[in-house]
């Protein structure tokens, strides 16, 4: 049984992790981090409540999750470090390359473990993208589109959109999207990006297009929150055919609603001599817990602070040419 301390007590930490917590025989919350405890207690009624996370690393558990904001994580990984404890951190899991540098050395150093919560490796159609591309099944793959449009015309008053430090979309939806072509194609040659902040009164990005090259290859990365409509969530063209799919994955949706597995079967269109509609893989959140729970005994990370430093770099390369206007190497 891992004995497990939730750091934070928000949305994230109750919509993304909690259920499968409880779900999941190898874990077992002993405690959380918050400054409300009777919210805590109404849901986890043994649970011990630290109002900082100093106070909970004295605790006996070996397994801390922290779901607070950004700016946040860098610190409060490396405090857990020091304190011999494994970590899970939501992305981005610090903000700037220099960070991740600095806490891949203490990792190594105190011999942890550090998972960083890419939870989108787990989407659906992701998986039916990397299930494409392993079987040939498209040919040679030429160009790839990965979008995350909202119609969100208002900015909202959270620290996501407020103007601090680990705000923006692309910190916070361009992490996924990054991670998830760095998971399928790895470094890219070059990058050229615009990023931007369309929205009234908005005081950190909200919209992106980045341009990912790999060789004669390219990779589209776009978010934007004036989409409302609906438009492709991945798209996917080789020397064989191409496969489209629209609709983002439901297990976030279903998560809000209670369920541990959405119950809609996604379908995308496949275009390869003939055109058919195929069922999109089912995504399964519940499979990442199971493997975190594995990778703490095998001591292997599911996508590790390597992974997560090499997002940090496409993003920050990606703000520099958005600012200069320039395509840039990435070494």
């Amino acid at each position: 049984m891992i004995k497990t301390i939730l750091v934070g007590f928000g949305f994230s930490a109750n919509t993304f992790h909690l259920p499968f917590l409880n779900t999941v025989d190898s874990f077992e919350v002993v405690g959380v981090v918050s400054t409300r405890p009777s919210e805590v207690h109404a849901k986890l009624p043994e649970a011990n409540v630290y109002e900082t996370l100093e106070e909970a690393l004295q605790a006996d558990a070996s397994l801390f999750i922290i779901t607070t904001p950004s700016h946040l994580h860098k610190e409060m990984v490396a405090s857990c470090l020091r304190a011999g404890k494994d970590i899970l951190v939501e992305k981005p899991a610090f903000l700037t390359t220099a960070e991740g540098y600095e806490l891949i050395k203490l990792e190594a150093e105190t011999g942890q473990i550090v998972n960083v919560y890419q939870n989108r490796r787990f989407d659906g159609d992701f998986l039916t993208i990397k299930s494409l591309l392993d079987s040939n099944a498209i040919g040679d793959w030429k160009v790839m589109e990965s979008r995350f449009d909202r119609f969100r015309p208002n900015v909202r008053d959270r620290w996501r959109e407020n103007g601090g430090p680990g705000s923006g979309i692309l910190f916070d939806l361009g992490s996924h999207l990054i991670d998830q072509t760095l998971a399928l194609f790895g470094k890219p040659d070059r990058i050229q990006a615009d990023v931007m902040t369309q929205r009234e009164g908005g005081q950190s990005d909200d919209g992106f297009h980045v341009t990912l090259y790999y060789g004669n290859k390219r990779v589209y990365l776009r978010s934007n929150p004036f989409i409302a409509g609906e438009t492709p969530r991945f798209e996917l063209h080789g020397t064989n055919g191409s496969f489209v799919k629209y609709g983002l994955d439901p297990q976030e949706e279903a998560l809000k609603d209670g369920k541990l597995e959405a119950d809609i079967l996604e379908t995308g269109i496949l275009s390869v001599e003939d055109v058919e509609t195929i069922q999109v893989e089912k995504g399964s959140y519940l499979t990442y817990y199971h493997q975190l729970a594995e990778s703490y005994q095998t001591r292997r990370p599911i996508v590790s602070l390597k992974d997560a430093a090499l997002t940090t770099q496409i993003i920050e390369l990606a703000r520099q040419s958005s600012e200069t206007g320039v395509v840039i190497t990435v070494d």
